[in-house]
């Protein structure tokens, strides 16, 4: 069976509520990968959820924990929630680089994707990061320098450009598209989709290990709920992951 792990999507928020004279705060917790989990679950893959703040502490720091796992997805978490540890960032202590970790483990036949959102790629400010890490050397695509969000509130259309074992058989129109990150292919990698002539879909071969980038959202607000409920969503993550995992071949 494949194992996945699924890293991110969770936040907090905390409000302020001012009514006259008087103000109180209000913390709220959500997760917004749900479509994604039940898609993967749907589709007979082990999957293991860590939420961001998680992650910090909890993510694997050594191959063997990584191996552990057939393919790793990121979705919408920074780079510093990776980075920094607790003994770096609180104590002033060296400890493991952990994005460096993920590109040795894919170079030795690990799967990687990275999935849009305001805290992928580059994300909003460029806070994301992933630009100048070594995630950038794992990853089919190149980043923008500054902030890469795509803002489509009118709809963007995907386009499904070629055959490929991930979307072979997918012949349904997708539902549009609220937004996306901007990438560029690299050299030598596969673009499956793309989303107003920028890849959505785009995969390569690392080493021994595979990757993917996926540029747009799996939940709001850039993937409307009739995205994710559609059928062609399930068969491109069941596509993907089984692809990442070597399930199927080029």
């Amino acid at each position: 069976m494949i194992k996945v792990l699924v890293v991110g999507e969770s936040w907090t928020t905390t409000s302020i509520h001012t009514k006259g004279f008087d103000s109180f705060i209000t913390v709220d917790y959500a997760e917004g990968g749900q479509a994604l989990l039940d898609s993967l679950e749907k589709s007979g893959f082990l999957v293991t959820y860590m939420p961001s703040n998680i992650a910090v502490n909890k993510f694997p720091s050594t191959l063997i924990e990584m191996n552990k796992f057939n393919v790793i997805l990121f979705s919408d978490i920074g780079s510093n929630s990776i980075l920094l540890r607790p003994e770096t960032f609180i104590k002033g202590q060296t400890s493991i680089n952990r994005l460096d970790l993920i590109r040795d483990w894919v170079f030795a036949g690990g799967g990687f994707g990275m999935i849009g959102g305001y805290l992928s790629f580059q994300g909003i400010e460029a806070k994301a990061n992933y630009r100048n890490t070594s995630i950038a050397d794992v990853l089919p695509v190149e980043m923008e320098i500054g902030d890469d969000r795509q803002e489509t509130p009118q709809g963007a259309i995907v386009t499904l450009n070629e055959t490929h074992k991930i979307t072979n058989g997918i012949k349904a129109d997708f539902p549009k598209l609220l937004g996306f990150q901007r990438l560029i292919p690299k050299k030598g990698a596969t673009v499956i989709a793309t989303i107003d002539e920028y890849p959505l879909l785009a995969v390569t071969e690392f080493g021994k290990g595979r990757s993917l980038a996926y540029a747009s959202d799996i939940g709001p607000h850039w993937a409307p709920s009739e995205f994710t409920s559609s059928e062609p969503f399930n068969q491109i993550w069941k596509g993907s992951v089984e692809w990442l995992a070597n399930a199927t071949k080029l």
